[in-house]
């Protein structure tokens, strides 16, 4: 992992529990369930274990002993070191500044609607629509549940700002199925006859 690399979301997740405190691999996998990370990154048990390795290969984290519950298999217990401090910091910084250029599937996904039915592609985006608001009903119940623990809002406000996408996002979507069934929006429905050669 050399110095100049950007963190992979697991390992800028890892750094950022061992921020908080120093806990095993397992133990971050639970916290990050329990705290609903999963709405961010893909979370699973192998994948944290083998991040927090190349972390501790990296010299960002360091080993300060085992715990064991009960009959269970000793585990490692990570602590954060200065330098895993800095990289997350500087992480952090180049992806709060710089917008990333991600190439989103529903984007391109849009951009070729057009080989399809007018009314297909309205049921489509219907069914995503009902997709999308039941998430932002589970974004809900996390932002409620926050405030109920009283979590301090610096450690959800990406729930705010998936909630502002999520609005958006559904807002324009209905907008351009009334578009499309309205007939305001043109639509070829018919496939052109491939001329020869192409």
């Amino acid at each position: 992992m050399p110095s100049g690399q950007q963190l992979s979301p697991l390992a800028m997740a890892a750094l950022g529990l061992l921020a908080e405190r120093a806990m095993h691999p397992y133990e971050m996998y639970q916290l990050l369930m329990h705290r609903h990370e999963d709405r961010l990154l893909k979370v699973r048990p192998g994948t944290l274990y083998h991040a927090v390795g190349r972390l501790a290969g990296a010299a960002l984290v360091e080993t300060i002993g085992t715990t064991r519950d009960g009959n269970r298999p000793e585990r490692t217990v990570y602590a954060i070191l200065p330098a895993g401090r800095e990289r997350l910091a500087a992480n952090l910084r180049t992806l709060l500044a710089q917008p990333v250029k991600e190439y989103p599937r529903f984007t391109q996904a849009l951009s070729e609607a057009h080989n399809l039915p007018a009314a297909e592609v309205i049921e489509l985006l219907e069914t995503r629509s009902e997709t999308l608001e039941k998430e932002l009903a589970v974004l809900e119940a996390d932002r409620k549940l926050a405030l109920a623990r009283e979590a301090p809002r610096q450690y959800w406000i990406d729930v705010g700002y998936r909630e502002h996408q999520l609005t958006a996002e559904l807002d324009w979507l209905q907008r351009f199925c009334g578009d499309l069934d309205s007939g305001s929006l043109p639509w070829r429905d018919e496939t052109p006859p491939v001329r020869p050669g192409i």
